[in-house]
């Protein structure tokens, strides 16, 4: 982990006063840690047996084959899978046995997204983690205002708080939908705010392909033309509409990501016994077959085109009809689904602090803890939706944005494994304190504790007592002031003010150039 400290004040200002005017304004300097993407130090939970993997993997090739996926009104996709060899009927497209797992091949294992600041890029696959926050809810919620459609001045607190979120690797794409910007405009100024409020890796526009052109032209801007066309700076979520269904929208933007070398996430979207079957096996064989043809697909339109194995899967309240999160059926697709991918090569995402509750409470910490730690266990290397998920993803919640993010670093801590160095073995200290003392002062002790345990920056350790004179404040009012301290502190990392300009120009013209649409 690294400090960074974030001043409004220049070096040589401050070079230029007294010793105790510089002690003053180091003490006034507003710094926080931001941690590395994680590696993970702990093997990968493997919930499937050798012969389980061989099933799935056979039915999910007999179900490209036999049944096929649709590309409903995508005529230039069907046109890539007839040539590739596939039987196109109509908008249905059949895929040989072995076709799509051979395209595969060509995509990268891992991924290197830059960010703007070099500190702040992620590398996506192996055994890494990158945490990025919730993506798509119209409603946000806090303690002040309750819940409510988001706007941009939403939009752009989460991504402040993102930037300053030790744990948190990525500002994401769609951390609420600013519902007060036309429909058609609006991912504009998204993409603005990520470029500029936050110097941390961000996503694309995946809805429309235009949509997600212009964040391809933004990012050159941002990089520089010639820096994108080589690397990858941004990624982006496409979604597949299960069961076996590719539709034009998602299509035309990952036709444009991959066309520009920028990595996109081929996710199915399941909730179990709706969209899928009810099965553990029979769902991890539709999500397979649909991510084989999706990230196939990529590697046609570009070989080479960096792609993420994505599994977004949940169950349903058979009662309700209600989506279920954080269940032992949810967590065991995750870990199976993290298998396939790996079996293929390929980075995989899946995971994040999902919950059903409608507020902070008991139900949303035990459903996002299931699932986080599930996703620690089961491989996950792109982790979207980490912090901030509330009501079932449609609102994000800026006191759980940052209880999540704080809990993030119970993952840093656990992926680091157990220390077996001379000085994790303690031999010194046992020896110091024999039988019947204590290590509060023993030199080993004195040596570590400030790092040795790792420790919420939200959560309430105090004495009763103590926390009953200080109001009885309870965890959702802890974040709701962490909410607000860490607002004050934000200070926004500096940008060239010729590229600034130029992003803003591009906005501007974009804009002016068609009339607002709010459908």
């Amino acid at each position: 982990m690294r400090e960074i400290p974030i001043s409004p004040e220049s070096t040589s200002r401050r070079r230029g006063r007294g010793g105790g005017a510089a002690r003053r304004a180091a003490r006034a300097t507003v710094s926080f840690e931001s941690a590395k993407y994680i590696e993970r130090n702990i093997p990968n939970f493997e919930i499937l047996t050798e012969e389980a993997i061989e099933i799935i993997e056979a039915n999910a090739e007999t179900i490209l084959e036999e049944i096929g996926v649709s590309f409903s009104g995508c005529p230039e996709a069907l046109k890539r899978w007839r040539e590739a060899g596939a039987d196109v009927t109509g908008e249905r497209v059949r895929i040989p046995r072995g076709l799509a797992r051979q395209l595969c091949a060509t995509a990268p294992s891992r991924i290197i997204q830059h960010a703007r600041n070099p500190e702040r890029s992620v590398e996506i696959g192996g055994k890494s983690l990158v945490l990025a926050p919730v993506y798509g809810p119209p409603f946000v919620r806090d303690l002040d205002g309750g819940r409510r459609y988001g706007t941009i001045a939403d939009f752009r607190k989460f991504v402040k708080l993102g930037y300053m979120s030790k744990y948190l690797h990525h500002s994401g794409g769609t951390v609420c939908e600013p519902t007060d910007v036309a429909v058609n405009k609006r991912h504009l100024d998204m993409l603005y705010a990520h470029m500029t409020l936050t110097d941390k890796p961000y996503m694309g526009s995946v809805t429309a392909p235009e949509r997600a052109a212009d964040s391809v032209e933004m990012s050159k801007i941002l990089f520089g033309e010639k820096f994108v066309d080589e690397n990858a700076v941004m990624t982006s979520l496409i979604n597949i509409n299960s069961p076996l269904t590719f539709d034009p929208i998602m299509v035309g933007a990952l036709e444009v990501y991959a066309a520009a070398g920028q990595a996109c996430i081929i996710s199915p979207f399941i909730v179990g016994g709706a969209m899928a079957p009810v099965s553990v096996a029979g769902t991890l064989t539709q999500v397979l077959a649909e991510a084989l043809a999706g990230i196939a697909y990529s590697q046609l339109v570009r070989p080479g085109a960096p792609v993420i194995f994505g599994a977004f899967v949940t169950s349903i309240d058979m009662g309700s009809g209600a989506p279920t999160f954080g269940t032992p059926e949810a967590s065991k697709i995750l870990y199976g689904a993290g298998q396939l991918a790996r079996r293929l090569g390929l980075p995989f995402r899946s995971g994040g602090g999902l919950c059903g509750a409608k507020l902070p409470d008991a139900q949303a910490g035990y459903e996002t803890a299931n699932t986080l730690n599930a996703a620690l266990l089961g491989g996950v290397n792109f982790m979207l939706h980490a912090c901030g998920w509330l009501e079932g993803g449609l609102v994000s919640s800026f006191e759980k944005f940052v209880l999540d993010a704080d809990q993030l670093g119970a993952l840093h801590a656990l992926a680091e494994g157990v220390d077996v160095s001379e000085n994790g073995q303690a031999m010194g200290a046992i020896r110091e304190v024999g039988p019947g003392g204590h290590y509060l002062g023993c030199e080993h002790t004195q040596a570590n504790f400030k790092t040795a345990f790792w420790r919420s920056n939200v959560l309430d350790y105090k004495p009763f007592e103590q926390w009953e004179d200080e109001g009885s404040k309870d965890a959702m009012q802890l974040a709701g002031l962490r909410v607000k301290q860490m607002l004050a502190d934000y200070r926004q990392p500096e940008m060239d003010p010729a590229i600034n300009e130029a992003l803003q120009d591009y906005i501007a013209r974009k804009k002016a150039c068609m009339p607002d649409s709010f459908v």
